[in-house]
């Protein structure tokens, strides 16, 4: 792994919620470019806490996240599908068109290649029959491949995504998981929080495993073998 460019690395990094710290301590290591890296461990550990503070949403309590070149980035966030307002009045295509506000801003208004480009994403995640569908009447799969396009607009060089599998049907993980690979192969950093551990074993490079008054991160293959010697086997972290 020498021969990669650190993306984004932790130094002695804490968490949490105002003024309390996570239960796993100082976090310290990296996740490199180009990899996918599952985040596992059980609720309440502090995985979509992380999450949160590598998008920005929550300031680090201590330490700091040194990111590639030195800048801030701007990486791509995908929330549990729990935190997405349903009831906000907007069709299907328009969410997905959400994604060049990073690019074009608030007001500008979408231009045709734009919109085009739009609904052939939407074609490639099995949406564009439902592009006029408001999206409180979508189901969850439905919405997710919708919120996988909208991060597909939106480029960015990093994806974190919790949970994005839940509540999905199995058609669905699949061809989310396959446009992760891509994204991957194209030299896009995923950092995803999961629980299912066949899953992981059979798709991601890296694994950060949070627990109780620490943390261990490496490789997928190292990681679930610790995973399995302390008696968790296959299934979930829970």
């Amino acid at each position: 792994m020498g021969d990669i460019a650190a993306m984004i690395a932790l130094d002695a990094l804490v968490t949490g919620y105002g003024k309390h710290p996570g239960k796993t301590g100082r976090l310290s290591g990296v996740f490199h470019s180009g990899t996918m890296t599952a985040v596992i461990g059980a609720n309440g550990a502090g995985k979509s806490t992380l999450l949160k503070t590598l998008a920005g949403l929550l300031p680090p309590l201590s330490g700091q996240i040194v990111f590639d070149a030195g800048g801030r980035m701007n990486p791509g966030y995908l929330p549990q599908i729990s935190e997405f307002d349903r009831h906000f009045p907007l069709c299907a295509e328009d969410l997905v068109l959400m994604g060049f506000m990073r690019s074009c801003g608030m007001l500008r208004e979408i231009s045709r290649q734009q919109r085009y480009q739009a609904q052939a994403i939407m074609e490639s995640v099995g949406m564009l029959p439902f592009r006029r569908t408001v999206i409180g009447a979508l189901s969850g799969g439905q919405l997710q491949r919708l919120l996988f396009a909208r991060l597909l607009l939106e480029q960015s060089s990093v994806v974190l995504l919790d949970e994005p599998f839940t509540g999905v049907d199995a058609p669905t993980v699949s061809v989310l998981l396959n446009i992760m690979t891509e994204l991957q192969r194209n030299g896009v950093t995923l950092i995803c929080v999961l629980h299912d551990l066949a899953c992981v074993q059979s798709r991601f490079s890296d694994v950060l495993w949070l627990r109780e008054g620490g943390f261990l991160w490496g490789k997928a293959e190292s990681v679930l073998s610790c995973l399995q010697m302390e008696g968790v086997r296959g299934g979930s972290v829970q």
